[in-house]
């Protein structure tokens, strides 16, 4: 079929037919042709700094050359590529590494759910079971809490925006306050098992992020971590930890709760999980906990063996010792520069959040966040915003970031923050 030529990021035919819904390409509008690790290019060739990491599917950069080889070695050996729940040798080889390099060294004993391919799959899958196993239908989840679109995963995201796009009731949820957030008005964990002393039923489960990605980059505290957990087991409630944007190392560890000491009942991983960018979601959940009938939860592409390739091929980061001395160079990097811009840009408001490298920095002002993040993309970087008011510039490079490159995207964007945040402030301090 003959294509007319179209000029170099023309985006004509996305606005004339793609749907209204389409939102990070409105603020990044290139058309982004090719990745490698940390660096994409627009069909114009124009290079960016990635540090948005498609959303956190890419922590380990655009393209990884053993990465991409093993999806290209399973196809061109015409292995199965959707394989429903049947045995095949990619999941096999997932399965195996998942347990000698993650499970087996951590001490932790979980069954392998692999449920529909994306996150809000896999948070549907640990809701559905958790109220299996307990026979209780009510879920605590917490504020500023993200955990999926679909409706059971987005009754307990208290994102409003999101939450709207429902059009139905989102019930059997109790919204409590995380850690830390004080401005919720919410009860906390403590004042919410006082509460049940009255005679309330307790909670089918605990559903948490660590750290919190589009809630605002928050997070919790090993004490209060362990609390929950606590409180959890007292209740007899499942504790569900959605790992599916802090975990695979995003955070620090391989596990976000790793740190906090804690062994969650059901762990959510997706985005990535595959290594590669490719869809693929996964539940872990304690063995006792494993009560599903055949087939009593399922999806057409849960046995997608080309992700099954790929992710196999990125744990074997895990075990070499040169990809951990990157990553952890790389979060002190990014943990000295955080302290530099609350120095400063503290006075204006600017603190930093987040963990590892999930992290970013809060700004006193959404507006000015989204003039920063702006400003980043016209430096030529792809970044986001997070947070109930898009306050938060979020940092997500891949975790395999060259250093060079890491250093000079965090050049960038203090020259695209210095540029916004100080000539607002010396504007009102004239006009005072």
């Amino acid at each position: 079929m003959n294509r007319s030529a179209s000029a170099p990021n023309d985006t004509t035919t996305f606005t004339a037919h793609e749907s209204a819904v389409r939102s990070y390409c409105r603020r990044m509008p290139q058309v982004f042709a090719r990745g490698q690790n940390a660096m994409v290019w627009d069909e114009a060739g124009t290079a960016f700094i990635d540090f948005f990491s498609a959303c956190g599917a890419l922590n380990y950069g655009h393209n990884d050359p053993a990465i991409k080889q093993a999806a290209v070695d399973h196809l061109l050996s015409d292995a199965v590529l959707c394989g429903l729940d049947l045995h095949t040798p990619a999941k096999r080889g997932f399965i195996d590494d998942f347990q000698r390099i993650i499970l087996g060294p951590r001490g932790l004993d979980y069954r392998l759910q692999f449920p529909g391919p994306t996150g809000t799959n896999a948070v549907e899958a640990a809701l559905k079971l958790a109220r299996k196993v307990t026979g209780r239908r009510r879920v605590v989840a917490f504020s500023k809490a993200f955990h999926g679109m679909s409706l059971g995963a987005l009754a307990a995201t208290e994102n409003r925006q999101a939450r709207q796009g429902a059009g139905v009731p989102l019930p059997h949820v109790i919204r409590l306050a995380y850690d830390g957030d004080d401005r919720s008005g919410l009860p906390g964990i403590d004042q919410f098992e006082a509460t049940l002393q009255s005679g309330s039923e307790p909670p089918a489960a605990f559903i948490v992020e660590t750290v919190q990605g589009e809630g605002g980059l928050n997070v919790a505290s090993a004490p209060w971590l362990q609390r929950l957990a606590a409180l959890a087991r007292r209740l007899g409630a499942v504790l569900i930890v959605d790992d599916i944007q802090a975990g695979c190392g995003r955070t620090g560890p391989f596990f976000s709760f790793e740190q906090a000491g804690i062994t969650p009942d059901i762990v959510c991983l997706a985005k990535s999980i595959s290594g590669l960018g490719l869809p693929m979601a996964l539940v872990l959940i304690k063995p006792e906990f494993d009560v599903w009938a055949p087939g009593e939860h399922n999806g057409t592409f849960r046995g997608n063996t080309l992700a099954f390739a790929t992710a196999s091929a990125a744990l074997r980061f895990w075990d070499q010792s040169a990809f951990h001395a990157r990553k952890c160079g790389n979060e002190q990097i990014v943990r000295a520069w955080l302290d530099r811009m609350h120095q400063m840009f503290g006075s204006f408001g600017v603190t930093p959040c987040g963990r590892g490298l999930m992290a970013g920095l809060r700004f006193g002002e959404a507006a000015q966040a989204d003039a920063v993040a702006r400003a980043v993309f016209e430096r030529n970087m792809l970044i986001e915003t997070a947070g109930p008011h898009d306050e938060v510039l979020k940092l997500m490079p891949p975790l395999t970031i060259e250093r060079e490159t890491l250093v000079e995207g965090l050049e960038r964007i203090t020259d695209a923050i210095s540029s916004v945040v100080t000539p607002v402030r010396v504007i009102e301090r004239v006009a005072a």
